[in-house]
């Protein structure tokens, strides 16, 4: 019984938001059920940061590997908390929590958007040794890939219109530019459709299997 329910209840709000789509009169139905899925998804940020405490405690406590780095995520977690809750630095409690001059936007502004920044710039080097690997001409696809992909970058720079610009309008298509914009918005974007229509479809399988309690995978191990 304790895992009927849950399933039942997965199976009549997914029908609902599926049926609130195509039918006008289930369209409210669908709002309601979105407004109780904020109302469940607080409760889930107060169990991901109780989570987070509980594991960082434990590994203080423990002197696991590197819990000095948990020491850190604990007061960090504990002032953006606090700042958050209480907005410091605002005139006005009822103000945005991300308003001008409060101490959560001063915390977003010096330390989060600078460490954003700082991760996606490492990025850079896993992007050029990924590219590096990908683009060696082992096989006749990796040669397509290598030549579009070269065909792109110069399209990007100076450098392709001054080495192909001296290919009559007639036959614009083969300067690098108009080349790299025909594979972008050809080749590149229908890849992208393919792969966005295979995505869709496997959502769709998804919810189907989940709406039609196929898959209880939500539900934990049979043991629990």
């Amino acid at each position: 019984m304790k895992r009927l329910i849950p399933v039942l209840i997965t199976s009549i709000v997914g029908t609902v938001l599926v049926f609130s789509v195509f039918f006008p009169m289930a369209e409210t139905w669908g709002e309601d059920f979105s407004l109780f899925f904020d109302i469940i998804a607080v409760f889930a940020f107060f169990l991901g940061g109780g989570n987070l405490v509980r594991v960082h405690l434990i590994k203080v406590l423990n002197k696991k590997g590197d819990w000095k780095f948990s020491i850190v995520t604990l007061i960090a977690f504990a002032i953006t908390l606090t700042a958050g809750l209480f907005k410091f630095g605002s005139v006005d409690i009822a103000a945005s929590v991300t308003a001008e001059g409060t101490w959560m936007q001063t915390i977003f502004n010096n330390i989060i958007a600078p460490l954003s920044s700082t991760m996606y710039a490492l990025l850079a080097f896993f992007v050029a040794s990924a590219s590096y690997r990908a683009f060696r001409a082992k096989n006749r696809e990796a040669t397509i890939l290598l030549i579009a992909a070269f065909i792109i970058l110069l399209g990007r720079t100076p450098l392709g219109m001054f080495m192909t610009g001296w290919i009559p309008e007639w036959f614009s298509i083969a300067q690098i530019p108009n080349l790299a914009v025909w594979i972008m918005n050809g080749p590149n974007l229908a890849g992208q459709r393919a792969i966005l229509i295979g995505v869709g479809l496997g959502v769709v399988a998804m919810s189907l299997r989940l709406i039609l309690g196929m898959d209880r995978t939500y539900l934990g191990s049979d043991h629990d």
